[in-house]
């Protein structure tokens, strides 16, 4: 078993402040993980990847990358450029306060969202995350107590469509309510980007600029999670203060840097265990394996390879013994706890604050990408669904005759695979059928996420089924994050899509569809593209919500119980 780090010699015999670094940050890895460490670090530190990364060196990919690395590498000190946000995000804080402002609103996708989620969840303030076209859970944001509320707008360009849309309708709530919407809308956008100078001449209360030379997914500790954040009442410093001494770590080109370690066990396995399967054991933080799964994904998964994370819960199918062959149990433990990796187990564990572990992770998944031959800082297929969404709004055609009709479930899918099934549940065995001996199966629910919090069983109950790994994703939320591994990634999963009808819809001020349009234009659009890749793809949609959910996974119990 690898050794705690903090705990050793060598570290001790470094300054206090690195003693103090490593008691409080932890990697632990055993098995083939711990053989990946040993096999790829020692050449990581010849090669001085790690001093490179800090001084953002972005020949560290291969050529193919440089162009994009060149313009990506601003997340290594992100935790010192952001420091002059502070006092503003605090001073925004306090003159909304003053008027009776303490609800905050925050509509932006991936990057731009899980950050500020994990980051307030796990301090325990308040934060509506609308990351969801769903016209029920866009409804629930407007609705709820809109006299106190500010919408924090949040989009590097400003041209995404589900933010755009959330902006419009929050400017039509406020102005029904009687309000002046520039006084509750707060901007954070990239210097220049079209969002910028509109959102300045239009004289919304505040217009943040983020660091341009970040990502999205590796925005954590930029403007694009601290605003969120700092205006919900999380700790922004002491997050930026845990960051900047983990960094200090980070940067040594030394076998026991823990994000050389992390990143070897993850992308260095032979052969590739590809699937990651995040489990929290006690971190302490709440919601930390979302926010690493679309880091992961979406950094990793392309031209064929990548690592697809797996988030499950207690009790996981996955981890059950015998783990399998293309899986990596990946722990997130408590600093306390040594006793996760006892035995012969092929898995790493890692612990610290959220500030340390967001770097970590970051600069891991960096070391990941070296590895694996790819570059981290692009994502080439998402823009795929983007595009085929636009063009099924732009024709709005007819929807398609479903091919079966079971109940409240009509089902849709390719005529070799649904061949011979007759209702639902031969719809599920058909898809079932056609998951490699390796693959994966992908859930895809286009639904109010907080609402139908009971679809989640849907994925132990597959995992069960089919004993391979299994994800869940929230619909349009996932296609900023695993999105990009499902078509760029290894050809081996079969996706379950999960829609349904609103009974109520909204409608996009200024816009050309509705709400309940657009999210059912993501969904077709991003089916289609993974048929397009040779995806197997199975389509469920809801005529009834409540009646559909039910008859859904009582199929998934009863395959289950065959």
């Amino acid at each position: 078993m690898d050794r705690r780090a903090g705990r050793s010699s060598t570290a001790a015999s470094r300054p206090a402040l690195r003693e103090d670094i490593m008691s409080t940050l932890s990697v632990t890895a055993a098995g083939a993980a711990r053989q990946a460490i040993d096999r790829h670090v020692p050449q990581l530190v010849a090669d001085r990847f790690a001093s490179r990364l800090f001084a953002k060196d972005h020949t560290l990919w291969g050529p193919e990358a440089e162009e994009e690395a060149a313009k990506r590498l601003g997340w290594v000190d992100a935790h010192d450029v952001s420091r002059p946000l502070v006092q503003e995000i605090l001073d925004l804080r306090d003159s909304f306060a003053a008027e009776g402002v303490d609800r905050f609103v925050l509509a932006g996708m991936g990057g731009s969202s899980l950050a500020p989620e994990v980051i307030t969840r796990t301090a325990g303030v308040e934060l509506f995350v609308l990351d969801s076209t769903d016209p029920v859970m866009v409804r629930a944001a407007l609705s709820d107590r809109i006299g106190r509320t500010a919408a924090i707008i949040s989009s590097k360009s400003g041209s995404t469509v589900e933010t755009d849309s959330a902006r419009r309708a929050f400017e039509k709530a406020f102005t029904d309510a009687g309000i002046d919407p520039a006084r509750r809308l707060v901007v954070v956008t990239d210097p220049g980007s079209p969002f910028d100078g509109a959102a300045r001449e239009a004289g919304y209360r505040a217009v943040f600029n983020a660091d341009a030379t970040v990502g999205g997914r590796f925005s954590a500790l930029t403007a694009f999670g601290l605003i969120p954040s700092g205006l919900a009442g999380a700790d922004i410093v002491g997050l930026l203060d845990d960051a900047e001494t983990a960094s200090e770590m980070l940067r040594e080109d030394a076998d026991d840097n823990l994000a050389l370690r992390l990143g070897a066990a993850l992308g260095g396995t032979t052969p590739l265990r590809d699937k990651i399967v995040l489990q929290d054991r006690g971190s302490g933080i709440v919601g930390f394996a979302d926010w690493a799964e679309q880091l992961i994904a979406e950094s990793t998964g392309k031209l064929g390879t990548g690592l697809l994370p797996v988030v499950v819960g207690d009790d996981a199918p996955e981890l059950s013994a015998p783990v399998a062959s293309d899986v990596l149990p990946a722990l997130l433990v408590s600093a306390d706890d040594e006793s996760l990796l006892s035995g012969d187990v092929d898995a790493v564990a890692v612990s610290g604050s959220l500030g340390a572990q967001m770097l970590l992770w970051e600069t891991a998944t960096a070391v990941a990408g070296a590895l694996l031959r790819i570059n981290p800082f692009d994502q080439p297929d998402v823009e795929s669904a983007k595009v085929a969404t636009r063009a099924v709004l732009a024709d709005k055609p007819e929807p398609a005759p479903a091919d079966l009709v079971d109940g409240s479930v009509e089902i849709r899918g390719d005529a070799a695979l649904l061949s011979g099934a007759r209702d639902l549940r031969g719809a599920v065995e058909a898809l079932l059928r056609s998951l490699p001996a390796d693959g994966y199966l992908a859930v895809q629910a286009y639904f109010d996420r907080l609402t139908w919090t009971e679809l989640e069983d849907s994925r132990a109950l597959l995992a069960r089924i089919t004993r391979r790994p299994t994800t869940f994703g929230w619909g349009p939320r996932f296609l900023h994050s695993t999105g990009q591994f499902h078509k760029g990634g290894t050809s081996v999963g079969a996706f379950l899509q999960i829609a349904a009808a609103s009974d109520t819809d909204l409608e996009i001020p200024g816009g050309d569809f509705t709400f309940g349009e657009l999210i059912s234009a993501q969904a077709d659009g991003d089916a289609q593209v993974l048929r397009e890749h040779g995806r197997p793809v199975l389509q469920l949609r809801l005529t009834d919500r409540e009646t559909g959910v039910s008859q859904v996974l009582d199929v998934l119990h009863a395959i289950l119980g065959r």
